[in-house]
């Protein structure tokens, strides 16, 4: 099908190597780039270059942030600072957000435990997060995803909670399919587990 454009079928490889890029849409997205003028796509790899190079995590949940070693929601005076809200990823943050009911902080793990694909507790924040937990007192709550990965990363860090009565852990309520991801739940979906959540 490429054989005499060597050019295209690089193009089409190397958007094949984006996660989430559904493989139906390859071919639309290489004709949209090739349909726009350069200084279109200038300044998108232009935007893309200065993302990478000036945005970086936070050193204390691990949210993203632009100017400086802590993001606008650990800085935030508004902030529960009793409450922290554990979560895979960032697109599972940005899902609690916009159902505009928490006002706590947040850990972000990087992903889950899947030792299938050499993820474990070394791959994600998990350690980073329990020396959080050594000044800590409040309520965690466990935001992973209800899939099997999820289910396990919210035992073992609850396994190595020392809790007491400065902590208390709590898990999301029913509500949220099994195996779904936050990221694609509905606002209310997400309040409703939120609100409901349960000792753990």
């Amino acid at each position: 099908m490429f054989k005499d454009l060597p050019i295209l079928k690089n193009l089409i490889q190397q958007l094949q190597r984006v996660p989430y890029l559904a493989s139906k849409n390859i071919y639309k997205i290489a004709f949209y780039f090739l349909s726009k003028d350069e200084k279109t796509l200038e300044n998108l790899c232009r935007s893309i270059l200065e993302a990478k190079k000036k945005i970086k995590n936070c050193k204390t949940c691990f949210n993203w942030v632009e100017s400086g070693d802590v993001c606008s929601i650990c800085l935030s005076g508004r902030r529960d600072k009793n409450s922290i809200c554990v979560v895979e990823t960032w697109h599972d943050l940005i899902a609690i957000e916009n159902t505009a009911n928490y006002n706590g902080l947040y850990h972000i793990l990087g992903g889950s435990l899947c030792p299938l694909e050499g993820i474990g507790p070394s791959q994600l924040t998990i350690d980073k997060f329990m020396d959080r937990l050594k000044n800590f007192s409040g309520e965690i709550i466990l935001a992973t995803n209800p899939t099997p990965e999820g289910e396990a990363t919210a035992s073992f860090i609850s396994s190595k909670i020392d809790k007491n009565e400065k902590i208390s852990v709590s898990r999301l309520a029913s509500g949220i399919p099994i195996g779904s991801t936050l990221e694609f739940m509905d606002k209310v979906t997400i309040h409703k587990a939120l609100s409901g959540r349960r000792p753990f």
